[in-house]
């Protein structure tokens, strides 16, 4: 069983949510309900805008949280202006896993063809913590997690934590 933070990348849901208003999060309940169902926890669970110091600021508070095994980011992995994620989260890392971003690509692509060139997904390991940053659709957080997180999350944060 780990414990996961789950920051969900997105300027319109947060500015909902910042109004008072009903914020639908599909990727993020797909995320936690997934989670869930594997007996995993979901210890912190935020929606962010689309900026740099926002992003960090809450990567910041679950790298440091002692709650939390593993930190997933959902959206901001493509290439408009607005997609940031990557750019903030990479130099966080201490080290990053190439392989994820090169076999999510690889598994996208065989479900939606070319299209999957536009992600940038990205992983590495912070301080003894996994961090995954994934698209924000709901099938590419099914794919991710799935045929993926799921299966290595655990021995990411094992070796993650070696001395």
């Amino acid at each position: 069983k780990l414990n996961y933070a789950v920051i969900v990348c997105s300027t319109s849901r947060y500015e909902r949510l910042r109004l008072g208003g009903e914020v639908e999060d599909p990727s993020g309940d797909l995320i936690e309900n997934i989670l869930k169902s594997q007996g995993h926890e979901v210890s912190i669970r935020k929606i962010v805008p689309d900026k740099p110091e926002r992003i960090r600021e809450a990567l910041e508070e679950a790298i440091s949280s002692r709650e939390v095994d593993v930190i997933l980011t959902c959206g901001g992995t493509g290439i408009t202006s607005s997609d940031v994620t990557i750019e903030t989260v990479k130099p966080m890392l201490d080290k990053t896993l190439e392989g994820f971003g090169e076999i999510f690509r690889l598994i996208s692509y065989r479900k939606i063809g070319s299209a999957a060139i536009l992600t940038r997904a990205l992983a590495g390991v912070s301080k003894g913590k996994a961090i995954f940053c994934i698209p924000g659709s709901p099938d590419a957080v099914k794919t991710a997690l799935e045929e993926l997180i799921l299966k290595e999350a655990g021995h990411i944060v094992k070796h993650a934590r070696e001395k």
